[in-house]
């Protein structure tokens, strides 16, 4: 089974799940996947709400983190900051691609880019994730 089909067996049941994701690829230095913008991941303007953006990129960057730990480790976000550029509609799919600004031992730092369908900007985040060491 490849990676991408791991990722998206390991979700079902999970929020991601609930959001919608669908992983595209993944390796140590690229994630990228998609999610449909229905109406109740949305505001009252039709528009994708930005906590659901925000969400879809800490869980890119999260599976990002673990792809990159030790054996046994686990992470956690510990920082988190978006900038909104444009609306993603209500009917729309986005997409999220994330790469690595910084891979420490202790921390990680992912940037994630959601695009429109075209290609243009909805928001850039960029998410440190700690580096919890395995209790075995």
């Amino acid at each position: 089974m490849d990676i991408v089909a791991i990722l998206q067996e390991r979700v079902k049941g999970t929020f991601p799940d609930l959001l919608g994701m669908r992983f595209l690829a993944a390796t140590s230095d690229y994630v990228k996947a998609t999610i449909e913008v229905r109406p109740n991941l949305c505001t009252a303007g039709e528009v994708m709400h930005g906590g659901a953006i925000m969400a879809f990129a800490d869980t890119i960057g999260a599976v990002a983190t673990v792809l990159n730990l030790p054996q046994g480790a686990g992470t956690t976000t510990i920082e988190s900051k978006t900038n909104f550029f444009r609306p993603a509609p209500v009917g729309s799919q986005v997409t999220g691609e994330c790469t690595p600004l910084h891979k420490g031992k202790r921390t990680m730092t992912w940037q994630t880019r959601v695009l429109t369908e075209d290609g243009k900007l909805v928001a850039v985040i960029t998410q440190t994730q700690f580096v919890l060491e395995s209790k075995g």
